[in-house]
């Protein structure tokens, strides 16, 4: 799961990317924490491992995690090769979301590339540019499809009138992510590799003084959160300083300092879970003395590709699998207590997973 973190100058980018990635230097007690310049990898927040591992007595935690990548470079004209532009462009190309950091906050010490505080317009330069690097890829895909319209074959119209409806939507200056599709043009657009079809987060970024606020109180958050509907996007609203500030303390002192700001976690750990949920994942869960872990999966996915994470294996030789509710878990006190009370499932190779089964995977090979 990798994540782009963009943004223009001087919005509040590298402050957030640099609380980002001291949080990620933080978290020692999961694997393929190295933080590289313009990486972070983040936990996921999750509150069940903790729990499981108290019952099981457990050694080892390893939340899943999320990857943050600083995209740097952009300027107007990006998409023309100004700046980093095609590198820029590549970057984008490679994460599978987008956090973009807008600017919703006044400080007259902190100039603006364009000379004054306006989110959508920043927001615009951006999209444009992205929607001009698109714009490029379908008309030659297009072009190429409607001249094969002539051959006969009916999947080269079905393709350019497709194709069609994604320019005149660029040409709109609208990202592709407002559309439509059926699940087969899904596939299609998918293979496409679209900048603007990624899925986005806008961090509205506010000043220390707005924090007590609520969205609807801070005129700028609320006109970032109209433009995000209008395109199928999420907003999530965030003090980028107080991030970095948090992510310097000692964790044990973490929990005060959110508690005199009033607030119950961190921005960082919701922007994490929110994208978790943009992107449409959830967590099964594996525990027992050794180590207790929580397993990325997409929303869907069915009991042997689930145990294909853990090791190809025991996706090949998947048997059954064994799940209870993390909760059920609990209140049972053991998972020999919950077999013999007969609450833990046996499920088959049909299984859809659900976020929170703790699992038991059987296989063969």
């Amino acid at each position: 799961m990798k994540l782009g973190v963009v943004g223009l100058p001087n919005v509040g980018k590298s402050t957030l990317f640099n609380a980002i990635t001291h949080a990620g230097a933080q978290a020692a007690n999961f694997p393929f924490c190295t933080i590289e310049p313009n990486v972070g990898v983040v936990a996921v927040p999750d509150e069940r491992l903790e729990k499981l591992a108290s019952l099981y007595n457990c050694k080892k935690i390893t939340p899943a995690t999320i990857e943050f990548v600083d995209i740097a470079g952009l300027v107007k004209g990006a998409s023309k090769g100004e700046g980093l532009g095609n590198k820029f462009l590549s970057h984008i190309r490679e994460v599978d979301a987008i956090v973009h950091v807008v600017r919703c906050f006044e400080d007259e010490n902190v100039t603006h590339v364009e000379d004054s505080v306006d989110p959508i317009r920043d927001i615009n330069i951006i999209n444009l540019e992205l929607i001009l690097a698109d714009m490029e890829t379908v008309q030659k895909r297009y072009d190429k499809a409607f001249g094969m319209i002539k051959s006969g074959d009916k999947k080269y119209k079905i393709e350019s009138d497709l194709l069609r409806r994604i320019l005149d939507r660029l040409e709109q200056e609208k990202p592709v992510r407002g559309l439509d599709f059926t699940d087969e043009e899904q596939k299609y657009v998918d293979n496409l590799f679209l900048l603007t079809s990624k899925p986005v987060i806008y961090a509205a970024n506010i000043a220390e003084d707005d924090m007590a606020k609520s969205d609807d109180e801070i005129p700028l958050v609320v006109k970032v959160k109209e433009f995000a509907k209008t395109e199928n996007s999420e907003t999530l609203t965030i003090c980028a300083r107080t991030e970095e500030q948090l992510s310097e303390l000692p964790p044990e002192e973490v929990g005060f300092f959110l508690e005199e700001l009033g607030l119950t976690e961190s921005g960082l750990n919701r922007l994490v879970k929110a994208s978790y949920k943009l992107l449409g994942l959830i967590s099964y869960l594996t525990a027992g003395e050794p180590e207790t872990r929580a397993w990325t999966i997409k929303e869907g996915t069915k009991a042997p590709q689930a145990a294909g994470k853990i090791h190809t294996d025991f996706e090949r030789g998947f048997i059954r699998a064994e799940c209870i509710d993390w909760k059920l878990l609990l209140e049972c006190g053991s998972y020999t207590k919950a077999k013999e009370l007969g609450k833990v499932r046996s499920e088959g190779k049909e299984y859809v997973m659900k976020d929170g089964d703790v699992v038991l995977f059987r296989f063969n090979v």
